[in-house]
């Protein structure tokens, strides 16, 4: 392992030094601040030539900020003669416009992807994208990693009975089928229309929710107005205890007021793929690592070894 070098930005320093307590390798070290009218300044303060390099940097919000300090990083590295750049994005942001849904909306996912290949990155790394056809924007590999090995082991030792996945829209389906899948439950899928980007109505539940516990899944939690409307459209429908089990806890505007209000909501599952609210604990939310799924994907990317058993 003396040839892998592991940066990180300011993004997610925590999760970088896990991951590096797994790999048995000391964090690589890196100034990354500011100017004093605050441009990004970034110095690499160590040897990169011939490293094979990972930089963890989730775009998490300050999604700009962190950002371009993902792209000034990649080209520091690539200009101090790195052997190959790994850019390692366990949440990638700007992913939710990822298609033309509207007239004169741009496509941000692949703005991105371009911005990324062209600052040098030679190979992204990421988990749960907002829609699998991002890995297509890229020009370069990409290893898409799924929460739901994490999740799973958590969820079976709970040793729930007549339980039940829910999916919280079509678009989520096959994320749910590998959830029901994993656990012996039986699928119900929420029939869902969009009145707006923070707003969505619930027609319908397609499945038997009725007298069964249910667990929400889905990639991300924003404002939370989606999962609330589940949860009270699913505690209509006479399920039992529900659960949510979301990889990316963006958490924004009210979302953490919304979920201590709602008290039909048993437990929310996220990772630790954006840092949540500075290490604070609460009572509803629980922080499941992923430091271990990243450490041993870099582990066999350095290796030349298959990962897609990680995958699943």
């Amino acid at each position: 392992m003396d040839k892998i070098a592991v940066f990180s930005g300011n993004a997610h320093p925590g999760l970088a030094k896990d991951i590096c307590k797994y790999l048995k390798v000391g964090l690589s070290d890196a100034l990354v601040g500011r100017f004093s009218e605050g441009e990004i300044r970034v110095k690499i303060n160590e040897n990169a030539r011939g490293k094979d390099v990972f930089i963890i940097q989730p775009t998490s919000p300050p999604a700009n900020d962190n950002l371009m300090e993902l792209l000034i990083m990649i080209d520091a590295l690539r200009r101090a003669s790195a052997e190959r750049i790994t850019a390692v994005i366990p949440y990638f942001g700007y992913a939710r416009q990822d298609r033309k849904d509207q007239p004169r909306v741009p496509i941000t996912a692949k703005l991105v992807a371009n911005l990324l290949t062209t600052a040098g990155a030679d190979r992204i790394l990421t988990m749960d994208l907002h829609a699998g056809q991002i890995q297509g924007f890229f020009d370069i590999p990409v290893d898409h990693l799924f929460a739901v090995g994490v999740f799973i082991d958590y969820l079976a030792g709970l040793k729930l009975k007549d339980l039940v996945v829910v999916s919280p829209d079509v678009g989520g389906i096959k994320m749910a089928r590998a959830y029901a899948k994993r656990l012996g439950a039986n699928l119900a899928i929420l029939d869902k229309r969009r009145l707006s980007s923070e707003k969505a109505e619930i027609m319908h539940i397609l499945g038997d929710v009725e007298n069964k516990n249910a667990v929400i899944v889905d990639d991300l939690i924003a404002t939370g107005g989606s999962l609330i409307e589940a949860v009270a459209t699913l505690k209509k429908a006479n399920a039992k205890n529900i659960r949510a089990a979301i990889s990316h806890g963006v958490l924004s505007g009210s979302a953490l007021l919304s979920i201590d209000s709602c008290r039909e909501l048993e437990e929310l599952l996220i990772t630790d793929s954006i840092p949540f609210s500075n290490g604070k604990k609460h009572p509803k939310i629980k922080v499941i690592s992923i430091a271990e799924l990243f450490g041993e994907t870099i582990k066999r990317i350095h290796n030349e070894e298959s990962v897609s058993s990680l995958f699943d």
